[in-house]
């Protein structure tokens, strides 16, 4: 195992596309930490660029404080599984897994000997004969996880180890990779953009854009308090209420109401200044009758979830969305009225947090001077 130290690493490829801005990362040894952005945010470069697949054009990468930027792949002691496994076709399964410790020239007793440790490991058992192309997506991953751990790497490097997968053998892949991380207990970095994934795997995200890390936390910080609009738009399944608003006499008037300034942040907000207001739609509490403070509109959308339903109110223009319960109903074009929970309202300004949404106690929202209940 090995913590990884990176100092404005940056990539920039021909014709000046800046791959990698300037980056600083660390990660503890033994942890399991995810790179997580959209397409084109440079995810996988940094992870290439961390196995040493591709060069970096400025900065440092540490394993134990030990530089290796300028190291060939296969002296930085790293394994990798990449998204399409790259398994060799004509091999078998014990070939494939073996073939690490065939090019540090071991020999063919201890190859063997440790790539059936590994089969054994992974549930690969009866498997050792056949070829790749007799295997299922999630027996090819398995594969490709043993023939990058075979070789005992001080880090694991995974590039959407899953995302080949269908829907049901993602969910088992992810139960496996999570149990046998936590097994081994090797530093693990992997690279995803399904968001469910990254929380429900990693011990820390890095969320990026362009080239850059926009914010480093656990999954709860992450999901709770985004800090900023990117992360807060991007980060979770159903998406953030992201209301502007204008701030006045100790409240931010929003979308005919007023919510009370967090008492945290008082003196960091002024009269008059423009301010966007965030809450998860999981916060908001939803219901057919009038409330006091609500958000009050009438139901444009109702998305079943499964488990619960999502209700998007068209308020004034604004859209905001609420979960509700299974049993819950709300009917198209019906009125409808959404509170946010006391506390959980996070406040922006200019992109950026200012505070809240850490689940204190606060108080209610009211309607603004003048204004009635919608009816």
């Amino acid at each position: 195992m090995a913590s990884i130290t990176i100092r404005e690493l940056a990539k920039v490829y021909p014709g000046g596309v800046r791959a990698l801005d300037a980056l600083d990362l660390d990660v503890g040894t033994g942890e399991f930490f995810a790179l997580l952005g959209p397409s084109g945010c440079g995810k996988t470069t940094l992870l290439r660029t961390i196995a040493g697949l591709e060069a970096a054009t400025g900065g440092t990468i540490s394993l134990d404080e030990k530089d290796v930027t300028r190291l060939q792949p296969g002296r930085r002691d790293v394994g990798m599984v990449f998204q399409d496994y790259a398994l060799f076709p004509h091999m078998t399964v014990m070939d494939n897994i073996a073939y690490p410790l065939r090019v540090r020239k071991q020999s063919r007793a201890v190859r063997y000997k440790r790539a059936a440790e590994a089969v054994r490991e992974l549930g690969l058992t009866g498997m050792e004969g056949r070829r790749p192309g007799e295997l299922s997506g999630g027996q090819q991953q398995r594969v490709a996880l043993a023939r990058a751990v075979v070789a005992d790497p001080r880090v694991l490097l995974l590039d959407e180890p899953l995302s080949n997968l269908d829907a049901r053998l993602r969910l088992e892949a992810r139960t496996f990779l999570k149990r046998f991380q936590q097994r081994v207990a090797v530093t693990t970095v992997f690279v995803t953009h399904d968001q469910a994934e990254a929380l429900a795997l990693a011990d820390r995200i890095a969320v990026m854009e362009s080239g850059r890390i926009r914010q480093i936390g656990t999954p709860a910080e992450v999901f709770r308090r985004p800090a900023n609009l990117f992360v807060a738009s991007f980060i979770g399944s159903t998406p953030m209420n992201l209301l502007p608003g204008k701030v006045r006499g100790g409240a931010v008037a929003v979308g005919g109401v007023e919510l009370p300034v967090p008492e945290e942040a008082r003196g960091l907000v002024l009269d008059g200044q423009e301010v966007v207001c965030g809450v998860r739609p999981e916060y908001m509490d939803f219901s057919t009758e009038p409330v006091d403070g609500a958000f009050g509109g009438r139901v444009s959308v109702v998305e079943n979830l499964g488990g619960a339903s999502l209700v998007t109110l068209d308020v004034g223009g604004e859209t905001v969305r609420a979960v509700v319960g299974e049993d819950f109903e709300a009917h198209f074009h019906a009125e409808g009225w959404a509170l946010p929970r006391p506390g959980r309202v996070l406040l922006y300004r200019d992109g950026e947090l200012v505070t809240g949404g850490g689940g204190e106690a606060g108080p209610a929202a009211k309607p603004l001077a003048g204004e009635g209940r919608r009816g």
